[in-house]
């Protein structure tokens, strides 16, 4: 049976009900040093089987979170939960779904972004207080939790959790508002940072963005009903019909065919959506605020074809996120596009512990050289960003095993410089091969002929009829205020001196307790 929601503060949290749930498929070894995405939220509101609409919507949303996933569902005799770790399809069965009543859900996919797999850490997280039982879906990353998390401990709040999110459900509970509405408007404001939330209280669904809108959430409507979600490829796998982005700083109530924007929190004179979404995050069937996200990326490929030109026999990508960059950089330039390397979609996690001495075993898991297309051919590779360079350097070696003459690569983004804190899983300053090395010495290290990046003038203005972005990551401007790293809670390289390591990346933000593990 799903697990039923408990009140704020009960120290036995939901338990995972998915078979592998710290099971033997943990990972014994990372295939790729890539960006891990963040996270993706759904609410369903006002649809019957709603429970099989955010599964629909989760599935769609697969590619921001791969480690575990989870569902809430309301109906009149309150919530039920079912939570796991894993894909969404190992995740959830007919039997599951169908327990999972009632016309209003909230689901989440999720990748830890500085945390640990900890069961307790999955989303939705649920509570129960004075006004009814709560599930929140967050996606981002909260730059003052710990600040917030220690005034909530000192005051009697008992977390169940290391995520930063279970913050905002301890505000809701403590606030002196009179009502929901103005409780959870309340709570919101006492937040920094990047947050794309979808939080239900009973049969009630309430969606936000933070005033800086790093995150992307957007409204539908399906029927009579309405949902709420990541991305706009979700909309299109429930048949739903695109209403609108929500807007920095706004805050909407949903319940069924009723969507009240409320009170907000006002929009920051520095709105700035982040850019790496359109880089790589999203779909490419995606639209973000107004943007075609493979129109984004096919404009990236032709700027970088006319910043850094070579002569070649092929472009090839780096599947699939550069496929885009790869056919605009063909475009451009006149070089035909080829198939010259294919991915393995079935590969996630591995148990095969390889050999020290084999260096290329994640490349070759995940890649596969179409020796046909590079035989004795000068190749240009597209990618969409480098950030340690470990993959780069053995695709570099496949494809010149494979018979290419000359290796080219080109980037779609600026060179990585720095770690974000706003909800990405991005390596620390010194693990980022752009923070130390300069561009001809990075070409060395890789092995390539030649290397460009797309400079951060040509990458903003592809996409400038959007802008401005948050370009922290490339540039070193965070537009949010960071209170944890300005307190000395967190550094760049990850924890600072003596808490707790288990969080080694990027945004490390750990409470008096335990690490943070971030959505």
């Amino acid at each position: 049976m799903p697990d039923r929601i408990l009140p704020v503060g009960d120290a036995a949290g939901p338990r995972p009900v998915s078979p592998e749930a710290g099971g033997a498929r943990c990972a014994a070894w990372e295939l790729d040093d890539r960006p891990r995405e963040e996270c993706g939220v759904v609410g369903v509101s006002g649809i019957d089987h709603a429970a099989e609409q955010a599964f629909l919507a989760m599935y769609a949303l697969q590619h921001r979170g791969q480690e575990a996933g989870g569902i809430v569902a309301f109906d009149d005799d309150g919530g039920r939960v079912h939570k796991g770790s894993g894909l969404v399809s190992e995740i959830f069965g007919p039997e599951s779904l169908a327990e999972l009543s009632g016309k209003t859900a909230v689901g989440h996919v999720r990748y830890s972004t500085t945390g640990g797999s900890n069961p307790a850490n999955i989303q939705p997280i649920t509570a129960r207080y004075a006004h009814g039982e709560l599930a929140l879906a967050h996606n981002g990353n909260l730059t003052n939790q710990h600040d917030l998390r220690t005034r909530l401990v000192e005051d009697g709040a008992i977390f169940r959790s290391s995520s930063d999110s279970e913050v905002l459900v301890h505000l809701i509970a403590k606030s002196r508002e009179d009502t929901v509405d103005a409780q959870v408007r309340d709570a919101l404001s006492h937040l920094e940072g990047a947050f794309s939330m979808v939080l239900a209280i009973d049969e009630t669904i309430y969606a936000a963005r933070d005033p800086r809108g790093f995150r992307p959430l957007v409204l539908g409507r399906k029927g009579a009903g309405h949902v709420v979600v990541s991305e706009t490829c979700a909309l299109d796998i429930l048949g739903a019909e695109y209403v609108r982005d929500l807007e920095p700083g706004e805050v909407v109530r949903i319940r069924g065919p009723e969507v009240s924007r409320l009170p907000g929190l006002a929009p920051a004179d520095d709105v700035s959506p982040c850019i790496f979404e359109l880089v790589y995050f999203a779909r490419p069937d995606s639209r973000l605020w107004g943007v075609s996200v493979d129109r984004a990326r096919r404009t990236f490929g032709r700027h970088l074809a006319r910043e850094h030109p070579v002569d070649a026999d092929a472009v090839i990508a780096v599947p699939d996120s550069a496929n885009s960059a790869a056919l605009g950089y063909a475009e451009e330039s006149g070089i035909p596009f080829e198939l010259g390397l294919l991915r393995n979609h079935y590969v996630g996690r591995t148990f095969i512990e390889p050999d020290q001495r084999d260096r290329d075993f994640g490349a070759r898991m995940k890649y596969n050289p179409v020796r046909e297309v590079l035989v004795g051919k000068r190749v240009v590779v597209v990618d969409d960003s480098l950030v340690r360079g470990t993959t780069s350097r053995s695709l570099v070696r496949m494809l010149r095993q494979a018979g290419a003459a000359e290796v080219h690569l080109r980037i779609g983004s600026p060179p990585v410089r720095f770690p974000c804190f706003y909800g990405i899983d991005m390596p620390t300053k010194g693990e980022l091969i752009g923070s130390h090395l300069d561009v001809p010495d990075i070409a060395e290290r890789i092995g390539v002929d030649s290397l460009g990046y797309l400079s951060l003038a040509g990458m903003v203005d592809a996409v400038a009829e959007a802008g401005p972005y948050c370009t922290a990551c490339f540039s070193g401007d965070y537009p949010a205020p960071l209170v944890d790293v300005d307190r000395g809670f967190l550094t760049a390289e990850g924890p600072a001196s003596g808490q707790n390591g288990t969080a080694a990346r990027g945004a490390a933000l750990s409470s008096p307790a335990s690490p943070s593990a971030a959505r």
